[in-house]
């Protein structure tokens, strides 16, 4: 850990103390943890498989200048790209977000944790093929499994009690401060250089929000956190090579993260990291829309079939939601793009009235032009129930609870069907495991012939193997 300016010892700030040294410690996590990150393993690279359909994600792919040869280099799953750790990290992690189907988690500030897999994967993969060739061990999944538990961790307990949405700022800084506490830790870095790596995390400060809203909303949120993971990572490596840290980049007067971006309040960490987030991670099983509105969509599938040929005949339809849908995928007006639709309430609710499911393709603009989406939305009404929006916040059952109802121009209406807890909620996970191995399966076809596919499904069907198995080797099945 460096020094303040002028050469006077600086006492790190405990926020960035506590990160390190989780970080770098070696926890014993529970088997239920372990278990839940060889979910995510999964589902976040059965994302990332199906995102390599959308030319808008594969053009962003590869080395930043074509040709590049990088010695032991990353390979990214699903193609043949072999690349430096850094831009590998984005490349992934892009694609894990780009249909917005990957793990969540829900509390004052929203994420998703899995986007911090870019990161490991491609750092451990790395490691992994140049300890190969110099004559040393690889990593196994089991340590890819447990720096997943801990980014998990750091940055959903950061966000259980600190809102940086309500300030303008996007939570992919959590992931950058993520990536960079594990990253760090894996590439060797002391507790001190974990302490400088999240340090310059701190000092980069949040992007906006601007690109997740209206009028501006657009496909960078699907690759912010694919450009958080990697930012991580090349500040893991410079933590590396012996770059200088800011000790009180949080505290520090005047230009610390707290009084330029926290309206100078302290964040609030007191709950200790552990492996809660994990354990507790939000699946999106049914449907690829933001997770605030996955209630809402189940509930209007419910409906499908009592309005689907009555259309014309709708008065009004009202969603009864919590206050931080309202504030987020609340929207009315024109909708521009992809991004923008998977990210309007109103939306989603309207296609799954209407067709009873929901898919990525229902977002793209061939389908947004089916003139009956946008008559619907007209005809919506959002309300915020406030129970909901206790409930959403409260630890012991964080619901995100949604209701919908449909009035017709006769004066009949149908009943007002409400789900509070979402298909791949903690309390919903058995009913919703063989969901997601068929969701993981469906996605593996798209990329690869029936026997690679299933010869990846019984590995990571299979706990003990798959932790035990070298990383490049598990990387290597991903491999076109």
């Amino acid at each position: 850990m460096t020094s303040a300016a002028g050469g006077i010892p600086a006492r790190a700030d405990r926020v960035l103390v506590d990160i390190a040294e989780y970080a770098a410690g070696s926890q014993v996590f529970s088997a239920e943890a372990y278990r839940i990150a060889g979910l995510c393993l999964m589902d976040s690279l059965g994302c990332a498989m199906e995102a390599l359909s959308y030319p808008a994600c594969t053009r962003l792919l590869g080395p930043i200048v074509p040709g590049t040869i990088v010695p032991n280099g990353a390979r990214l799953p699903g193609t043949q790209f072999k690349l430096d750790p850094v831009k590998a990290a984005f490349d992934l992690g892009a694609m894990i977000r780009w249909l917005d189907y990957n793990d969540t988690w829900l509390a004052a500030e929203w994420g998703h944790p899995s986007d911090n897999l870019g990161g490991i994967l491609e750092v451990a993969d790395w490691l992994s093929r140049s300890a190969l060739a110099a004559g040393r061990p690889a990593l196994t999944m089991h340590d890819v499994l447990t720096a997943m538990i801990k980014a998990h961790e750091i940055q959903g307990v950061i966000s259980l009690e600190n809102s940086f949405n309500r300030l303008g700022l996007d939570h992919v800084l959590l992931v950058r401060v993520a990536t960079a506490a594990v990253t760090a830790g894996m590439l060797g870095c002391s507790v001190d250089g974990l302490v400088d790596a999240v340090s310059n995390a701190w000092v980069d400060g949040g992007s906006l929000r601007v690109y997740r809203h209206s009028p501006n909303t657009g496909s960078r949120k699907s690759w912010a956190g694919g450009d958080a993971s990697s930012r991580g990572v090349f500040l893991a490596f410079l933590a590396s090579k012996g770059e200088m840290g800011y000790p009180t980049a949080l505290t520090a007067k005047t230009w610390g993260f707290y009084d330029v971006f926290n309206q100078g309040k302290d964040l609030q960490v007191t709950r200790p990291y552990g492996s809660y987030v994990m354990e507790n991670v939000l699946f999106k099983i049914a449907f690829p829309a933001e997770f605030h509105g996955q209630t809402a969509v189940e509930a209007a599938v419910q409906l499908h079939h009592l309005v689907k040929d009555r259309l014309e005949e709708i008065d009004r339809v009202v969603i009864t939601t919590q206050e931080s849908a309202m504030r987020i995928i609340n929207k009315t007006g024109p909708l521009h793009n992809p991004a923008d639709r998977d990210h309007c309430i109103q939306y989603m609710t309207a296609i799954a009235l209407i067709f009873g499911t929901l898919t990525a393709a229902h977002y793209q603009d061939e389908a947004a032009a089916d003139p009956r989406i946008d008559s619907l939305r007209e005809k919506m009404v959002c309300i915020e129930n406030e129970k909901f929006s206790r409930d959403y916040l409260d630890p012991e059952k964080r619901s995100i609870a949604n209701a919908v109802q449909v009035f017709f121009k006769d004066g009949t209406q149908t009943d007002n069907v409400t789900v509070e807890y979402p298909l791949g909620h903690r309390r919903r996970r058995q009913e919703a495991l063989p969901l997601l191995e068929a969701k993981f399966i469906t996605n593996l076809l798209r990329r690869f012939p029936p026997e690679r596919a299933n010869a990846i499904l019984e590995l990571c069907r299979n706990q003990e193997h798959l932790e035990a198995t070298p990383v490049n080797e598990f990387i290597d099945l991903w491999v076109i």
